[in-house]
Order: structure tokens, then C-alpha cells, then sequence
């Protein structure tokens, strides 16, 4: 499993355990849909490892958002550097 989760109150949390690979990316952005239809939460949030994210991480996370987004649900991201934050805020506005 590439991604844990929690639910607290209308919040679903979610953390990716390693650096998402080319070959993994696809499997944690269905596990992130399944999650977010099955729970209906009304924010989430996508904790990554510390550090730099992975290109495909990124592109899980982002990906993540543009779906919440499309929901009307905020998602934020949390564990990444800042570089890696603003990189998130700004491709995905």
C-alpha cells in the first residue's frame, strides 16, 4: 500500500510512505480518488516524505488537487520543501 490515511471530522489525511516512482504514480492516484469518493470529505490533506518530492510524487499530489479541486475541496500539502510548495501553489492555481 503506498498510502496511509486517517479521518478526523470532515477531514481526510493522507501520507504518502515513499517518494512515488514512475511505475507507482498511476496506483497512488487511484488509492487518493478511491479514498477522497469513498469518504467525501470536505478538505484533505497529502503529507509527502520531508524533503524534495520526486517528479512523480508531484505529479500525484497535483494531479490529487486538480481532482479535489474539480470537487470543490481544499487540499493542501504538507512535508515538502518549501521550493516544492510553492512549485504546488503556483501549477496548481
Amino acid at each position: 500500500m503506498l498510502i496511509s490515511y486517517s479521518v478526523d471530522g470532515d477531514a481526510l489525511h493522507m501520507r504518502l510512505h515513499d517518494n512515488v516512482d514512475v511505475n507507482s504514480r498511476a496506483a497512488a492516484a487511484v488509492e487518493i480518488e478511491a479514498l477522497v469518493h469513498t469518504h467525501r470529505p470536505r478538505r484533505v490533506t497529502v503529507q509527502v516524505t520531508e524533503g524534495e518530492p520526486t517528479p512523480a510524487t508531484l505529479s500525484v499530489v497535483v494531479r490529487a488537487h486538480r481532482m479535489c479541486k474539480s470537487l470543490d475541496i481544499p487540499l493542501s500539502l504538507t512535508g515538502a520543501t518549501t521550493a516544492a510548495q510553492r512549485l504546488f501553489t503556483v501549477n496548481t492555481a
